[in-house]
Parts: structure tokens; sequence; C-alpha cells
């Protein structure tokens, strides 16, 4: 039968300090977000994938340090970054850290790599964005090579070349598996094939059917690439919010969303959120996945038609939406929607 892993992402979205200097509450952010994954972990979730950002809204700014902590937690959920921006890391020290999580968590670590849907780590690291294409490149190539081999070799234009050095230490069952994140770019979906690594795609606005070009073209490029179609692994991210009730939860959630959506498309020069656009997004083929469990089901099938995913990330802790809501909305995502949805599509 067909399996499909089904998990959980978020980006720790917080309000920011109102106390210059204090972490009031990016502390409390992170006690919820640990109370999150270990519901997501209790109810039987797949996988749980935490975001990395450097800016005051969001709580997580080291994800590894976040999912060590969960995995004294927790026993069986795999825990992911969601993603991990390589451009402004060091690939040996992710390795390491990743490995070490996986050590913590008995082989439950994942890396999901990204250039991330912001840039200030960039200069936050000292790193100059006209290099923005060579640096994922090469960071990836050197972490997939530190991913294989325990002593390296390698040699790059963007950081000092490696000679002949163990890089430690291991994961606990060998290669640590690595994703790649990206938005919808073809140089995105080509680089995931060529280099065999599954991808994830971020649907966060828009009609999921215009994505339909861009998957297949990764799945074509990585069968041309000597993928064999069985180990064929797609990766879908909408942003999901559930309640009991359709209607109730969208009056519910539209504030707190277009709040979030707002003050991230300030920078981009995206305008305001009407409650016209929230409701087009959430229409049968739209790609907000926010209503009563029925509504989502019916989102999730539609989807699978579409992509033939075999993973689903929701993107379920968004904005600054109450810590009981959240915690409603996983709980019926775990055990209503996933089930059905599994039954509908007849996998195990």
């Amino acid at each position: 039968m067909k399996t499909i892993e089904f998990g959980l992402m978020t980006f720790a979205d917080m309000a920011p300090e109102t106390t210059t200097g204090s972490g009031k509450n990016a502390h409390q952010r992170i006690q919820n977000l640990l109370e999150e994954i270990q519901l997501a972990d209790r109810l039987g979730i797949d996988v749980f994938g935490l975001g990395e950002h450097h800016r005051e809204d969001y709580a997580v700014s080291s994800p590894t340090t976040v999912l060590a902590a969960a995995a004294a937690l927790t026993s069986r959920i795999k825990l992911s970054t969601g993603v991990t921006v390589l451009s402004s890391e060091d690939p040996v020290r992710v390795y390491q850290q990743f490995a070490t999580l996986d050590l913590i968590s008995g082989g439950r670590a994942e890396i999901m790599a990204g250039r991330g849907s912001f840039t200030e780590s960039f200069p936050l690291f000292g790193y100059d964005l006209a290099y923005y294409n060579e640096l994922f490149e090469e960071k990836l190539d050197l972490l997939l090579k530190i991913n294989r081999d325990s002593v390296v070799s390698w040699s790059g234009t963007q950081r000092p070349s490696i000679t002949n050095l163990g890089v430690y230490p291991r994961a606990l069952k060998g290669e640590i598996p690595i994703w790649i994140a990206a938005g919808g770019t073809p140089s995105s979906a080509l680089r995931a094939a060529k280099n065999k690594l599954p991808l994830m795609l971020a649907i966060i606005g828009g009609m999921p059917q215009n994505f339909v070009p861009f998957i297949d073209y990764y799945k074509k490029s990585a069968l041309e690439s000597g993928t064999a179609p069985q180990d064929l692994q797609v990766g879908i991210n909408n942003h999901v919010f559930i309640g009991e009730d359709d209607q109730k939860v969208a009056d519910d959630f539209f504030p707190y969303y277009a709040q979030m959506m707002d003050r991230v498309g300030k920078s981009r020069g995206w305008q305001p959120m009407s409650r016209e656009q929230f409701e087009f997004m959430r229409s049968d083929q739209g790609s907000l996945l926010v209503g009563g469990v029925e509504q989502v089901v019916e989102k999730l099938v539609y989807e699978h038609k579409l992509f033939g995913y075999t993973r689903f990330f929701a993107q379920a802790s968004l904005g600054f939406v109450p810590h009981e809501l959240t915690m409603k909305s996983i709980e019926l995502y775990a055990t209503q929607v996933i089930p059905e949805v599994k039954r509908r599509l007849k996998i195990d």
C-alpha cells in the first residue's frame, strides 16, 4: 500500500518584546512550542519542522537547540527544520548539530535545507547577497559530502577548503535525511533532482494547480538523474488551521492571519489582505486550508490528486493565534483529518 507522512511545521511567530533586552515573550512562545511538539508526538503525527529566523517577530533562531529539547520530551516523531538557511550557515556545524540531535533523539533528526524566506541572516553573519546562489550551491555540496563521508576533502570559493579532515560525531544510523525546500523556482527543482534529494514545496498563496508543472518538472528531472520511481519523494506545505465549525474558524482566524500576512508583506510591497482575498484562498481550489474538518480533508485529497505528495506539512501555528486554539487545531488534524484523508486515499 501507499504511504504518506503527515507533519506539522511552524516559524514560531511571536509578538515582539515590549521591554528592550527582555526575552519574556520568546520564553513563553518556546514553552508553547514544546507543548505543540509533545502533543503532535502523542497523537502520532509523523514529523515536526521548525523554521530558522533572525527577526524580532520569531522566537527561534537556533532550531536544533529547540529540537534537541523536544527530542528529550518525545519518543517517535521525526524532528526537522523548515528550513535551515544553509547559505548563511557553516555546513560542518550544521552536520555536527544535526548529528548531535540525531544521537539525542535516537535517530529522528532530519535536515530541510533552503535559502530562506527572508535575507536578514546574510548581513548578520557577514555574507554578501550578491553571492546568493553560489553560497547555497557550494554549501549544499559540502553538506552532502560530510553527510556521506566522515573524512572530507573539499574546495570552493565561498568557504575555506577542507583537506582530509574528519567531522564528528556521526549520526546514529549513517546519513541524515536531507530535503530541499523550494518556493517554486525551476532551478530549485533541478538542484534537488540532480542531487537525488526529496523536494518540499511551500504553497502560501495563489492556486495549487499552478504548481503542477513545477512538481512534474522535478519528478521528470529526478527520474532522468537516476532516482528510482519508488524512491521519489515530494512534500507539499500549506497554511492550515482547523476548527469544529467551518465559518466560525474562518471568522476567528482571519484577524490573526491578516495581521501575519500584512506584517510579512509590508517589506515586500504586498497589499493589505482583505477578507475577500482570504475567502478566495479558502475556496475549494485555493491554497489556504482553513475551516472545519471536512473542508480541510477535501483540500488535502485534492492536492494529493494534483501532486501525488508523499509528505504533507501543515504550517499550523501561525501568527499570534492563542495557544489553546493552535492546540485544538493540531488535535483535530491528528485525530480526524489525517485518518479520514488516509481512508479516502486508501493508504496505510
